[in-house]
């Protein structure tokens, strides 16, 4: 089979283009489709309800421009709505988790620093999966202003680099050896970390393992594009197509759209 519908992504804003790089990398002649609903950004500090709804939003539209999966590229969505998500649709839906597992698993330190969204962390999904490893101290912080620094475009800024040490400084006093970047816009802070975070801590994200878990689901299900064609990339979002463009570089051509 040769299905050339496109892999559907959204996130709040544009940080699900790192896991959407991590996507096209692994299969680079599947068309793809992102729409980062920056309108609503941040959704971290909104109520679950909230959350659903803007989710839900996101999804018909990809729907209607005939996605065959799902990626929930929003960590803050995934904790919150991929179960309401699941149980609307009856196509594949892929999540984002914050890759504590691997961070756990690998610790000598048994001090592991996350970096999430207040919706990521204060979710019953977060909760339980931390109570996996009980041996280990998670050290979180809420990223209070990250993302809406990034939507306004003020990565690389002063203010952005005295947050940043202030959030992770007293993780590193702790004694942590793994990082986790428990949000899809925070890779993009890895030049600004390379400042002041030392070498030995280990810095992940959830890119490739989400990139593999969908070459998996479209495997098992038939959904593949088999043509050997490079994809056609897409992207849109309902407020600055300038920053979007900024984080996609020459990938593609960001568009303005309401949705």
């Amino acid at each position: 089979m040769n299905d050339t519908r496109p892999i559907g992504l959204f996130d709040s804003g544009i940080g699900g283009t790192t896991i959407w790089k991590s996507v096209h990398q692994l299969l680079p002649n599947e068309n793809t489709l992102f729409i980062g609903d920056s309108a609503n950004a941040p959704y971290g500090q909104k109520s679950k309800e909230t959350i659903v709804a803007l989710s839900k939003k996101n999804v018909d539209w990809l729907l209607q421009h005939n996605a065959k999966i799902i990626i929930v590229a929003c960590n803050t969505a995934t904790t919150n709505a991929i179960t309401e998500l699941r149980n609307s649709y009856d196509i594949p839906i892929i999540g984002i988790e914050p890759a504590i597992k691997p961070a756990a698993l690998n610790t000598r330190t048994r001090r592991v620093g996350v970096l999430a969204t207040q919706g990521t962390l204060n979710s019953i999904k977060y909760s339980e999966a931390q109570t996996l490893y009980p041996d280990v101290k998670f050290i979180n912080q809420i990223g209070y202003k990250i993302v809406q620094l990034m939507e306004d475009g003020k990565l690389y800024s002063p203010e952005m680099e005295d947050l940043l040490r202030g959030y992770l400084e007293p993780m590193i006093s702790e004694g942590i050896d793994y990082l986790v970047l428990g949000c899809t816009h925070y890779p993009y802070l890895l030049p600004i970390l390379s400042k002041f975070v030392p070498e030995h801590i280990t810095i992940i994200d959830s890119g490739e393992a989400v990139a593999k878990r969908t070459l998996k689901i479209l495997s098992e299900n038939g959904l593949l594009k088999t043509d050997h064609v490079p994809g056609q990339c897409e992207f849109y979002t309902n407020k600055d197509e300038a920053i979007l463009q900024s984080f996609i570089d020459s990938y593609g051509t960001a568009k303005k759209i309401s949705f």
